[in-house]
């Protein structure tokens, strides 16, 4: 028999052999969700004797991580801002840069908070559920082309005690949208070309749904058609929000000032990438 400290151990030089980042933390969350644990309380037993019952939970979650399957998927939870969300291959896995993406539309939005907000793709829901959060007297419409992921939102809605601020949307982004205006319109679209989804890591590339990554016309499909139609469901002022790829930004600011916007702004993320659009209508 082994000690939890010992499979801790082995798991880690497991998915290190494997080329997992981080392969101490992923074999504490695994373990740790296998047998019921937090990660505090796996500490507080790494003395204790395993029985093989819990080596069988143990195993093949330690299995789908080294096929590279995303620990988040495989916990089946994903935190963003302070919220648990469930996640599965319906969605992305939210990520760190989304978490300053919406931070920045909170602080650009403190002087006027929003009545109506409008996010285009919701996936997890994460975007849409922290603006309800911050905004206590907004409504928020999310839309999304998936049911399933409007699905899952919906769950992660109900979850964090939300449900009743958000309506869900089945629409390929402006088609079913209820009319404005908004005084927030936000969107993280697909926006990488076909060749830079080619590079991306494979845990990414053959596990995360290639509908959300991936957009036609150098990977700017999606966001010039959010942009082309955005202004007419804007509030006047209102203030339309845009995660994109770091090199689409001169392109996406001419189109936005060509269709009307003012206040063009580019943002870059922590990693010094242009990642973020704020434009007013």
């Amino acid at each position: 028999m082994l000690t939890v400290l010992e499979i801790i151990k082995k798991t880690t030089e497991f998915l290190a052999r494997k080329g997992i980042e981080a392969p101490r933390l992923n074999a504490e969350l695994l373990i740790g969700h296998a047998l019921g644990l937090k990660r505090m309380a796996l500490y507080m037993q790494f003395e204790r004797l395993l029985e093989e019952r819990e080596l069988e939970l143990i195993r093949p979650l330690v299995k789908r991580r080294g096929l590279q399957e995303p620990v988040q998927y495989i916990l089946g939870q994903a935190e963003f801002h302070g919220l648990c969300l469930k996640v599965d291959p319906r969605v992305l896995i939210p990520r760190p840069e989304t978490e300053q993406f919406v931070e920045r539309v909170i602080a650009a939005c403190q002087d006027r908070p929003p009545a109506r907000i409008l996010e285009l793709g919701v996936g997890s829901g994460a975007i849409a559920l922290t603006l309800a959060r911050a905004f206590p007297s907004a409504g928020v419409v999310a839309t999304d082309v998936d049911a399933g992921a409007l699905a899952l939102a919906g769950e992660n809605a109900v979850a964090a005690g939300l449900a009743d601020r958000l309506g869900f949307v089945l629409s390929d982004w402006w088609t079913a949208v209820p009319p404005g205006p908004y005084e927030v319109i936000i969107s993280n679209p697909p926006y990488l070309s076909a060749e830079e989804a080619a590079e991306i890591p494979v845990e990414v590339r053959a596990f995360e749904p290639a509908r959300a990554l991936v957009s036609p016309d150098a990977g700017m499909a999606a966001l010039k058609t959010i942009i082309g139609s955005a202004r007419p469901f804007l509030a006047p002022g209102g203030l339309l929000a845009l995660e994109t790829g770091e090199a689409q930004h001169s392109a996406l600011m001419a189109l936005l000032a060509g269709s009307g916007f003012t206040a063009i702004e580019s943002q870059r993320d922590l990693a010094g990438r242009d990642r973020f659009l704020f434009a007013r209508a």
